[in-house]
């Protein structure tokens, strides 16, 4: 009789085999962390930049997952979203950021509003192996001196907002300036990214004063700016000092009349335009990364966003989206939610969106893209809500952003 036929397997190949889909098996639910991805959004909810970000950035993620995913869901597996308000104080962003990452899985948090979080919340994430998207602070110095292989800066900083409107305004023949500044990082660093342009192109800058963070009367640091004589008066501040300085700058009667004297936020948001009033704001020449009425898909976006918030996002908000979006992206691509394995995937890919196109993320983590060069449309040009910038110019990511070869960041080759 034949002797029946028998499958003889190899005792080392079988094992090997079976390590094999092991791992495979493995990779594929180790691919997510926790089962989970979860991006926090920490912000100011209670600040002068509130109405910035705040829970407005929180809605901007929200949009971005339901874009991604209508299931909100990145390998199979559920993205969660949580937020907190830092007050503007590094230890209290510092402290959510840490427990945020070691008690709450957080992979990623966003938003980072104020220079001074952003940069040690940034520190933080390195340190803890997960990432930083900051798209609320400005200072220069996150993707310069402060750089790590762990943050984006994703929509603006000091040096591309005094780039555009220091040369805006140098073309114009108006040569001398003073700041009024807010007394902290971001200020600090706006001021001194303007004073560097105005001086380059033969300006001269005639002084500066320093006001608190949330000063509401701002009568003694307007007065010292008139008496200074200086074209220009340039605002190195943000938020509802930014609109209070113009507000009261326009009741004292400065910057009207025959000799009036340039008023210039370096930073300003659309929203805080539109508490301004044009008829204070007018004229303004500002930088921006993002304007809702840009075109169609600016539009749509920020369409579907007024639905939720009842307002024109700002581009810091609008930032939000993008980033969220981009990374979400990058984890499905790189199959996985380990943090440099996405970043990797971040670099390595466009950023094309509603929000910004033909974006990418240098070696230093700057985000680059075109900036808006817009000026404040008079009342009689306006024809609806929120319709309130005439875009003046369209300013190239690479002549907007800090050039590589005067980075002082580690991780830049020279």
């Amino acid at each position: 009789m034949a002797t029946p036929f028998r499958l003889i397997r190899h005792p080392a190949r079988a094992l090997l085999g079976g390590l094999v889909l092991l791992a495979a098996g493995w990779a594929q639910s180790a691919g997510i962390s926790d089962n989970v991805v979860k991006i926090g959004v920490l912000t100011d909810m209670s600040g002068v930049s509130a109405d910035n970000s705040g829970r407005g950035s929180v809605a901007a993620a929200e949009l971005a997952i339901e874009d991604f995913a209508k299931d909100k869901t990145v390998l199979g597996k559920p993205i969660e979203l949580v937020s907190a308000d830092h007050q503007g104080k590094t230890d209290i962003g510092a402290n959510l950021a840490r427990e945020w990452f070691d008690t709450r899985q957080v992979d990623m948090i966003t938003d980072l509003t104020f220079s001074n979080v952003a940069l040690a919340v940034q520190k933080i994430a390195d340190d803890k192996g997960r990432l930083a998207l900051v798209t609320g602070a400005g200072s220069a110095a996150i993707t310069n001196e402060q750089c790590n292989k762990s943050t984006v800066h994703w929509m603006y900083d000091t040096y591309a907002l005094a780039t555009g409107t220091a040369r805006a305004l140098g073309a114009q023949g108006l040569k001398s300036w003073y700041f009024i500044t807010a007394d902290y990082a971001f200020g600090h660093a706006l001021e001194k990214d303007a004073r560097a342009i105005v001086e380059a192109q033969g300006g001269q800058v005639l002084g500066s004063v320093k006001h608190p963070v949330g000063t509401s009367d701002m009568s003694s640091y307007l007065l010292q700016a008139q008496n200074s004589k200086a074209q220009v008066i340039g605002l190195a501040n943000s938020g509802a000092d930014t609109l209070n300085t113009v507000k009261q700058a326009r009741e004292f009667g400065l910057g009207v009349g025959a000799n009036k004297q340039v008023f210039t936020p370096l930073l300003a948001l659309i929203t805080e335009v539109n508490g301004m009033g044009l008829q204070n704001a007018q004229g303004m020449f500002i930088t921006t990364g993002f304007y809702w009425d840009q075109d169609e898909q600016t539009r749509a976006f920020s369409r579907r966003y007024f639905e939720r918030m009842k307002k024109m996002p700002t581009m810091m908000q609008a930032a939000v989206y993008s980033a969220v979006l981009h990374y979400l992206k990058a984890i499905k691509a790189a199959g996985t939610d380990e943090a440099q394995a996405v970043m990797a995937r971040m670099k390595a890919t466009e950023v094309n969106d509603a929000v910004v196109r033909k974006g990418r993320i240098r070696d230093d983590g700057r985000l680059v893209h075109d900036m808006l060069l817009v000026q404040v449309k008079t009342p009689a040009e306006s024809t609806k809500a929120w319709d309130l910038y005439k875009i003046r110019q369209v300013i190239p990511g690479d002549q907007a952003f800090l050039p590589l070869a005067q980075s002082r960041c580690a991780l830049v080759k020279k």
